[in-house]
């Protein structure tokens, strides 16, 4: 495998609209991060990858986007951002820009064009369907957002794809004028200097020709035709040819429904489509038989496997992107950790696991301080569109109490992850002096950036040791690129796994669990010469016949490498 400038890169997620407001309008802008670029810059990460800041309505914060080519008022003007670039570029952070091609806003001149009439030049640049068999929907496809993805247009007595929201028609890349001119776009960006693209829900461009039925008995009927449909790695191998191999830049596709196999075929060096995706299997591991809305404790065995198995099959095949969180899930210390009494020790643990494995990491906002998940106490408090359509279909349609839903969403809302950056104890956690967007957490007076500065034992440094180990000439290749093997992988509570090469080995060992846990070295374990080189407790000797963890300690060790 040719080594990339990408993989020993850590990228940081900003969520915009809740990293720092410069003008106290309640929004964050791209002023509020040309301001936070020291700090970034003090973490230590690489890329900065902003989620959408185009023009749009915001009926989905941004991945409805209205013109490609500008950016919405509330983040700021086409100069702040040449200017974020230019910056952040002279303090070594490259940007990623989100780019979203599978669908528009309902409010982008194309659909409004698409949408005058069937004989309009633009009206095969979205997916147009006549009325099914019994004059209903065309067929049984579920929205991501709830509900049918089928919207009826009045005016042209035909329905029209969307699937997310009603305002976000489905773009038709069956149609190479179109595909030509997202390529044009997407250079565009790439010739100002952006140097990373997410592509959103890039899997699922390529729909069945056919429209078929789905299964009904999925919860998403219809997602298993079109997510990796057919056409998807020609429309790929095209995208790559236009743009990305015209310029040195990273990719990472969105990619939900994907194994390990179909990964590589996405991400091989050799096949010239994309460089990493972000795959949901671990994600999945705390959803019920309903899915995310039906939340059940952590198959904590189940994560191992599934991490494991991604780390085994991808090596040297193809390339993997690590993390906890983004901006769809909630946060992680609170899902997978403890946030109340082991907050600092978890946030650490969990940290410990991801950075140490073969890929590249991504933190999100906040992450880095240990942010929890907030305390929402209404439905009207939430903003996110998929939750609010959840709620209301489970109170309304499923007879749900408004106590069990708030319950369910509270656990696994993206809100969670939505509410303003805390940098500091002063009114809304310093993100603004106007009304926040959203929520702030009630936690922010006592978690927050500057209280994180100030204690050299936080979660923010011990991040930074994290990203020097992995960038350290003694370490870098092996965490980079070494093997990967998981050891007591049936062990109820403790991750251990080593990574290694020629000569070297790292033994990482994490408790997920509140009780102390005892490991005991065996096999190809050695540890008569053994280098405590992190830990999130403070250590003395390592015994070379037993190590007892105490609650979700995490331990990593260079061990002697026969």
């Amino acid at each position: 495998m040719e080594k990339k400038w990408w993989h020993s890169s850590v990228v940081y997620q900003v969520y915009p609209r809740s990293f720092y407001d410069s003008n106290n309008d309640g929004v964050g802008d791209l002023k509020g991060i040309i301001e936070k670029l020291p700090y970034l810059q003090n973490l230590g990460v690489d890329i900065l990858w902003l989620s959408p800041v185009y023009s749009s309505p915001m009926d989905d914060n941004g991945y409805d986007i209205s013109d490609y080519y500008s950016i919405a008022p509330e983040f700021g003007t086409l100069g702040d951002m040449d200017e974020l670039i230019g910056e952040a570029g002279r303090v070594g952070i490259k940007i990623m820009m989100d780019v979203v091609v599978n669908h528009t806003s309902d409010e982008h001149p194309w659909f409004i064009e698409s949408s005058k009439d069937r004989e309009n030049p633009k009206r095969d640049w979205y997916i147009w369907k006549n009325p099914g068999a019994d004059g209903g929907v065309p067929n049984n496809w579920i929205s991501f957002f709830s509900g049918t993805t089928w919207e009826f247009d009045e005016r042209t007595e035909q329905y029209y794809l969307h699937l997310f929201s009603k305002k976000q028609p489905d773009l038709n890349w069956e149609n190479s004028a179109l595909r030509e001119e997202i390529y044009k776009m997407i250079n565009w960006w790439l010739d100002k200097g952006v140097m990373g693209l997410r592509l959103d829900v890039i899997n699922g461009l390529s729909k069945p020709h056919d429209y078929r039925n789905g299964d009904p008995d999925l919860p998403l009927p219809g997602a298993e035709l079109y997510m990796n449909g057919p056409r998807i790695h020609s429309y790929l191998k095209e995208m790559n040819e236009k743009v990305f191999s015209l310029h040195d830049v990273v990719t990472v596709g969105e990619t939900n429904f994907v194994a390990p196999s179909l990964a590589i075929k996405y991400t091989s060096q050799d096949r010239n489509e994309l460089d990493m995706v972000f795959q949901f299997e671990h994600m999945s591991v705390d959803a019920g038989p309903e899915g995310k809305w039906d939340p059940v404790p952590l198959d904590f065995i189940r994560l191992k496997n599934i991490l494991s198995k991604w780390q085994n099959k991808l090596y040297g095949k193809g390339w993997n992107s690590l993390y906890w969180n983004n901006h769809d899930q909630p946060r992680a210390i609170s899902r997978f950790g403890n946030d109340k009494k082991y907050r600092v020790e978890s946030a650490k643990m969990l940290a410990t696991v991801i950075h140490l494995m073969q890929g590249t990491p991504f933190i999100y906002q906040g992450e880095e301080i240990g942010m929890t998940n907030c305390s929402f106490d209404s439905p009207e408090e939430y903003r996110d569109i998929e939750t609010v359509n959840y709620y209301k279909k489970a109170v309304q349609e499923k007879g749900f109490s408004e106590k069990t839903v708030l319950e369910k969403i509270g656990k696994v809302s993206r809100d969670n992850a939505r509410t303003p950056m805390q940098w500091d104890s002063s009114t809304n956690g310093g993100f603004s002096s106007g009304i926040p967007w959203i929520k702030i957490n009630p936690s922010y007076e006592s978690v927050n950036v500057e209280k994180a500065i100030e204690d050299k034992d936080s979660i923010f440094y011990y991040y930074r040791k994290l990203i020097k180990l992995r960038k350290s000439n003694k370490y870098g290749d092996l965490i980079v690129y070494g093997k990967y093997k998981l050891l007591m992988e049936n062990h109820r509570s403790l991750f251990v796994y080593t990574r290694w090469d020629e000569g070297q080995k790292l033994l990482v060992i994490c408790n997920f669990g509140e009780q102390r846990e005892e490991f005991f070295p065996e096999g190809e374990i050695e540890m008569t010469h053994t280098n405590v080189l992190l830990s999130n407790y403070s250590r003395g000797e390592i015994a070379a016949d037993k190590i007892v963890l105490r609650p979700y300690e995490s331990l990593v060790l260079e061990c002697l490498h026969h």
